[in-house]
């Protein structure tokens, strides 16, 4: 596998490099820890509205379209998004456009015009966004869930803020909050795929020298408190019930991440995972089935997302829960335990084929663990992961003081939803 390397400047600009000799592409990522859980309720959706402006002009391409059409003429791959720990700016190109990518990815990172008009036109935007996740129940149900596990503090409130705040966010907002956490020593860049190394860290050095070595301001804890199992359903009618079933687990330091993952992947990893024959195969009553670990700095779940025809949304909520048990009662056979270890270090080695992929999983980890774990080494704490510690981190999770469900469907008070939900 690939190595990397890591340079940290003076400043405490993070570098990551990821050479590969035989790419044709490079791909540069610049995060920075400035996510929602970053903000005040009054500015709720100010990291991903910063985001947006970042592409709306600079000192060096003042006009709110040069910076993209200076990227596609390149051919270049271009993004950035939003997450509640960080936001990501990234610029995919072929090897020998690296040097002009870099210039311009690190052009509007560090020189956001933030003009009054370009923030006023790029409000529309971003309210259509919220609009548009709105109408879409497998995105709206995720963050009825975060609502539900976390309330009204900022791992409870949408990346994508409310649309009264967006209404008010002004030039001086962007320009106090940029000031506050976009600064050298929560700033990581990570570049992978064909490129010289040497040079492409001097480049860097160079193009961030003028980023601000301010100190860095903090995020709130998070704060759990559950006595019983939770439910929030919001009618809509739709075609398709919408569910996610969410336990709470622990944070991604937690060494029992790895067991959790297997346990995850042999629940819900595929389409040979014990939810898929379930749900699909058997009932007949779902398209989409399946489970995944979402942990962050500070908390984490295990999230189950179906859907399900409403007739056998009751029959598929209590087959979930009865194979969620069963990892409880029955360790896992050691045939069905491999496959699922072989499943997830296969399915990362496919993902870190290309230039982008191998810049986001160093990135990401730098700038949100500050630690890295090789895919080797990932793959050897998978291997290593046996049935008694999928089984210990089953009775620790599927407890009913930590289970939640959040629904959408043609479904009001009184469906006795709450009688079931309990392991």
């Amino acid at each position: 596998m690939l190595g990397y390397h890591k340079t940290v400047l003076e400043n405490g600009l993070r570098i990551l490099t990821v050479p590969q000799a035989d790419s044709v592409a490079a791909t540069i990522f610049v995060l920075v820890e400035a996510g929602s859980k970053y903000e005040k309720k009054e500015l709720n959706g100010i990291s991903h509205f910063l985001e947006h402006m970042c592409f709306k002009g600079t000192a060096e391409r003042p006009q709110a379209g040069m910076i993209a059409e200076e990227l596609a003429a390149l051919g270049a791959q271009f993004n950035a998004f939003t997450s509640q720990e960080f936001t990501c700016y990234y610029v995919k190109v072929a090897k020998r456009h690296f040097e002009k990518a870099l210039e311009i990815v690190s052009d509007l990172y560090l020189n956001p015009l933030f003009n009054p008009e370009e923030i006023d036109k790029e409000r529309g935007v971003v309210i259509e966004e919220i609009n548009m996740y709105e109408d879409m129940p497998q995105h709206k149900v995720q963050r009825l869930m975060m609502e539900l596990l976390y309330g009204d503090q900022p791992a409870g409130w949408d990346v994508a803020g409310r649309k009264e705040v967006i209404q008010k966010i002004t030039q001086a907002d962007f320009l106090n909050y940029r000031k506050e956490h976009y600064v050298a020593k929560a700033t990581a860049v990570a570049v992978a795929g064909g490129f010289d190394e040497a040079e492409a860290i001097e480049r860097i050095k160079g193009h961030f020298r003028g980023i601000s070595g301010a100190e860095k301001s903090g995020k709130l804890r998070t704060i759990e408190s559950q006595r019983s199992p939770a439910l929030l359903v919001h009618k809509k009618d739709s075609d398709q019930t919408h569910l996610v079933l969410a336990t709470r687990a622990f944070d991604m330091f937690d060494e029992r991440r790895f067991a959790l993952q297997v346990l995850s992947d042999v629940l819900g990893g595929g389409m040979s995972s014990r939810l898929f024959n379930k749900v699909r195969n058997e009932l007949g009553a779902a398209y989409y089935v399946h489970s995944s670990p979402d942990l962050s700095t500070d908390h984490g779940v295990l999230d189950i997302v179906a859907g399900v025809d409403h007739r056998k949304i009751k029959e598929v909520l209590q087959a979930i829960l009865a194979e969620c048990v069963r990892f409880s009662r029955e360790p896992v056979p050691e045939k069905e335990l491999q496959k699922s270890k072989d499943h997830l270090s296969g399915s990362l080695l496919l993902d870190l084929e290309t230039s982008d992929q191998l810049a986001s999983y160093y990135g990401s980890q730098e700038i949100v663990e500050k630690k890295i774990i090789t895919p080797d080494e990932l793959i050897a704490k998978i291997q290593a992961v046996s049935a008694e510690e999928v089984g210990k981190v089953a009775r620790e999770i599927f407890k009913d003081e930590k289970l939640n469900m959040a629904l959408i469907g043609p479904f009001g008070d009184g469906e006795g939803f709450e009688e079931l939900l309990h392991f």
